[in-house]
């Protein structure tokens, strides 16, 4: 021991770890939460005072899991299991907290288990939230704008299931893997977008994060590589997005402030998802990451992405999708060719306030003055910033007619 402790970093930085560790000892999340929070928590309470230990993960896990013994000692319904683990804990006697032994990374048998097609779309994306991020049930109950109590059920009810219905730790077999994996990049890309859309940057940081440990986890498997990609791209403009508390459109941004070291690295990560995909299968994600890189590129090529667009759209069926294809249609075959693809998505998406601030963009630049004040309305009425409220605002003043 010695080094300094930062330990808002050193959560943050192996509280997945720990847990995956635990939860694969242990066979129960509620358990494997409870020893790792007060491993932590003695962590807190030491390091400062003795410094950080050269093996942290294993000054970790063993603390935890004495921990658990001790608790699992206490319910006396849960003997058998206390005793076998201690016997597993003497087979490892020989083994210190500061010894550099290795503990297995069991990180991706605990996302598979959170992404369980079992659970509701909600709950895989709490627990991921829970589990691989660390983020607190307070945390994620305000990104999801829900009350604590609310979201607290729900991740007591989703660890429930999967300790009642024995709802495997592991890797699915090779059978599985692509459906539960896409599943699995679902989530990390809802988590990113809630974050992103919602002007919540250490949740997007978090599905990042989550990012990277797939792409360390699963460094062949391209559409991981492609969904890091993506939202790297996305992130480097995150310094540049508002100006004064209001969003700034893409074409006003101020390019100095684009992060240039995360984009080159997007791009490799994108060159090596294309080049690891199926011959002439370009992935979803790898789609989107193309996408989006055509978009930092300037002169922009409209007819390159709109021909990604309508790949995308008929691989994914997406009414989202499409409405971004209607934003590069308009692009090349103006704002009434757009207008008349978003007419065929107004039921699907009439509470989607992007929807509406498209529509409403697309028929100010097409002369429907009347249209675009009522869609911009709409927009404004769902819209839930303060940033994108104020830009929405702007955009109505400026279609008022002059008093």
């Amino acid at each position: 021991m010695g080094r300094p402790v930062a330990l808002d970093a050193v959560f943050r930085e192996h509280w997945g770890r720990v847990l995956a560790t635990l939860v694969g000892a242990l066979g129960d999340i509620e358990l494997a939460e409870d020893a790792a929070a007060e491993a932590f928590a003695i962590a807190a309470e030491r390091w400062p005072r003795e410094g950080e230990p050269d093996n942290p993960i294993g000054w970790l896990v063993v603390t935890a899991r004495n921990r658990a013994v001790d608790h699992i000692r206490r319910q006396r319904l849960f003997s058998e299991k206390a005793a076998l683990l201690s016997r597993d804990l003497e087979a490892q006697s020989e083994v210190t907290m500061d010894d550099a032994t290795t503990f297995p990374d069991e990180r991706l048998e605990l996302i598979f288990t959170c992404c369980h097609p079992a659970l509701a779309l909600d709950a895989q994306v709490a627990l991921t939230l829970r589990t691989l991020g660390g983020l607190s049930t307070e945390e994620i109950a305000l990104a999801f704008l829900v009350p604590f109590e609310t979201m607290s059920k729900r991740l007591t009810r989703a660890k429930h299931k999967i300790r009642d219905a024995g709802i495997p730790f592991a890797v699915p077999p090779e059978h599985q893997l692509i459906d539960r994996l896409t599943a699995v990049l679902a989530v990390v890309y809802l988590i990113f977008n809630q974050g992103w859309g919602g002007g919540r940057v250490d949740l997007a940081a978090e599905a990042i994060r989550l990012g990277r440990a797939l792409a360390h986890l699963m460094p062949d498997e391209s559409e991981v590589l492609a969904l890091l990609a993506l939202m790297l791209l996305h992130d480097s403009r995150r310094s540049a997005r508002l100006r004064d508390e209001q969003v700034v459109l893409l074409d006003d941004q101020d390019r100095s402030l684009w992060d240039d070291a995360q984009i080159i690295e997007a791009r490799g990560l994108l060159q090596r998802a294309i080049a690891r995909g199926a011959a002439g299968d370009v992935g979803v994600y790898a789609l989107q990451a193309a996408i989006a890189d055509l978009h930092l590129q300037q002169p922009r090529d409209w007819q390159q992405i709109t021909a990604l667009y309508d790949v995308l759209s008929r691989r994914t069926g997406s009414a989202i999708v499409e409405m971004n294809r209607a934003i590069a249609v308009a692009e090349v075959e103006g704002p009434d060719a757009g207008l008349a693809i978003l007419d065929r998505l107004d039921v699907e998406l009439d509470q989607y306030r992007y929807y509406h601030s498209t529509r409403a963009e697309l028929s100010r630049r097409g002369g429907h003055t009347a249209e675009a004040r009522a869609a911009y309305e709409r927009a404004l009425a769902l819209s839930q910033t303060g940033p994108e409220r104020r830009f929405l605002q702007d955009r109505l003043a400026d279609l008022r007619p002059p008093d």
